[in-house]
C-alpha cells in the first residue's frame, strides 16, 4: 500500500479517535474535577485500545500477523502508547498548568503534535510486515509498492 494512502487511513482513524479520547477526558474529567492528569491518561488509554483495533483492522489489514496480535498490541503500546502517554502528560501539565490553556483544547494540541511520530512508529515497528502477514511479499519501505 501507498505510504501516502496509509497515512491518509492513520489520520482517519486518528481523527475518530481524537474525538473518543476528547469525549472521554470530558467526561472523566466531569467526573473527578481537579484531577485532569489522571483523565487525562485514562482517557489516552481507552483511545490506545480504540485506535489499536481501528489500525489493525484498517489501516494496517494488509499486516496484520494472525500469530502475533498480542505481539502487536504489546509494539503499539510501547511505541504508539508511550509517545502518546508521556507526550499528552507533559504538555498537558505545561500547557494547561503553565499556560492556562483550556483542558480540551491542550489535550487536542498534545495529540496533533505526537501523531507524525506514532505514525512512523506504528509503520515502522508496530504494524510492520512479517512473514505471517497476509501479502505474499515484503513490501518495499520506501520504493514504488510501498512508498512515494
Amino acid at each position: 500500500m501507498n505510504t501516502l494512502v496509509r497515512w491518509g487511513k492513520f489520520n482517519l482513524v486518528g481523527a475518530v479517535g481524537m474525538g473518543f479520547q476528547l469525549a472521554a477526558l470530558a467526561l472523566l474529567n466531569g467526573r473527578a474535577p481537579g484531577h485532569y492528569m489522571y483523565a487525562t491518561a485514562a482517557a489516552l488509554e481507552l483511545t490506545l485500545l480504540h485506535n489499536f483495533t481501528w489500525h489493525l483492522h484498517f489501516t494496517w489489514r494488509d499486516r496484520r500477523d494472525r500469530l502475533g496480535l498480542f505481539r502487536q498490541l504489546f509494539r503499539f503500546h510501547a511505541s504508539n502508547g508511550l509517545v502518546s502517554m508521556l507526550g499528552n502528560l507533559v504538555l498537558m501539565r505545561v500547557l494547561v498548568q503553565g499556560g492556562h490553556v483550556p483542558i480540551l483544547v491542550a489535550n487536542s494540541v498534545a495529540i496533533l503534535a505526537c501523531s507524525v511520530i506514532n505514525f512512523l512508529l506504528g509503520d515502522r515497528w508496530a504494524f510492520a510486515w512479517s512473514p505471517t502477514s497476509p501479502g505474499k511479499k515484503r513490501p518495499e519501505i520506501w520504493g514504488t509498492q510501498d512508498g512515494f
